[in-house]
């Protein structure tokens, strides 16, 4: 059993040896066609994300029950170009219980034209309004824009400092950077408009994306327990831990608890994004480059 068990774990650090290199291609070719898809997207839009009312200005319109979502959009396109129709539906039933509507016209002439398609008298009982200047909410937004690169800026700041390196450091923060680039790239994809809520997700994501990194790089460098490959894979086995708990926490929020809030729900779906793309930036990005710059130095 001994025999066997020490020629298996041969055979694995053999493969890692020689194929960590090639396992570094992956995630900067998926980092790369994000960026260049962000900038084909702010070459057509002029913005890196879509913002919804709540950042870009104009009138939320929530409807209670179930309302046909195909009429209301052909309807109100006719006198609204940017109208946006969402539904919430109950995951038990299937039941539809909201319809949001978004658009950047005035509350009182988006209200007359959804009574005059439902043929109905919106009231507090049955819809909510909600309007949001423009002046106010690009103010918002820059403000949050600028909150997410300070934040990086002195996240940066902090690894550079604690791992005085220049090569450990950079990975960290590449691995945190590929953690926003491409969950933003796929919400763009997706057509889903984002929040103030959506914006302060990928704030949190700036923390959640470098634990597992610093756990790794701290766990291969600063320790010495061990060879490099052995420490790799202890800190593999306690990071997917901590990436697969946060997992189990956001996504039977998204996709099973109702009655949440839109913006809880898109919360949940970038940080699920975020995790799931930390996945790969970490232990194939971050740890390909630990494991390079290890051999280089001699690290045992």
């Amino acid at each position: 059993m001994n025999d066997y068990h020490t020629t298996h774990v041969a055979v694995q650090k053999g493969w890692y040896d020689k194929y960590y290199k090639l396992m570094l291609v992956p995630p900067v070719i998926l980092v790369l066609l994000s960026l260049i898809y962000l900038g084909v997207f702010y070459a057509n839009t002029g913005d890196f994300i879509i913002r919804d009312s709540s950042l870009a200005g104009g009138t939320t319109i929530t409807l209670q029950g179930n309302y046909d979502a195909t009429l209301l959009e052909n309807s109100l396109q006719a006198s609204f170009d940017d109208v946006r129709i969402r539904t919430v539906n109950d995951i038990a039933s299937g039941k539809r219980i909201a319809t949001i509507i978004d658009s950047s016209a005035a509350p009182e002439e988006l209200r007359v034209e959804v009574e005059k398609t439902l043929g109905i008298k919106l009231t507090s009982e049955n819809s909510s309004i909600e309007f949001t200047g423009p002046s106010l909410s690009s103010n918002f937004y820059r403000q949050l824009i600028i909150a997410i690169i300070v934040s990086f800026i002195l996240m940066s700041i902090v690894i550079f400092f604690l791992f005085r390196t220049f090569v450990p450091s950079l990975a960290v923060i590449f691995a945190a950077f590929s953690d926003i680039v491409i969950p933003l790239a796929l919400i763009n994809y997706f057509g889903i408009s984002l929040s103030a809520a959506g914006i302060a997700a990928f704030l949190m994501l700036i923390g959640y994306s470098v634990d597992t990194d610093i756990l790794l790089t701290t766990r291969v460098l600063k320790k010495h327990e061990g060879s490099v490959n052995g420490r790799i894979y202890g800190a593999f086995k306690t990071g997917i831990f901590m990436t697969a708990t946060g997992l189990i926490a956001v996504l039977p929020a998204f996709f099973i608890v109702t009655g949440l809030p839109d913006s809880f729900r898109q919360i949940f779906l970038i940080l699920s994004l975020g995790l799931c793309t930390d996945i790969v930036s970490t232990w194939l990005t971050n740890a390909s480059i630990i494991k390079w710059y290890a051999d280089y130095k001699g690290i045992k």
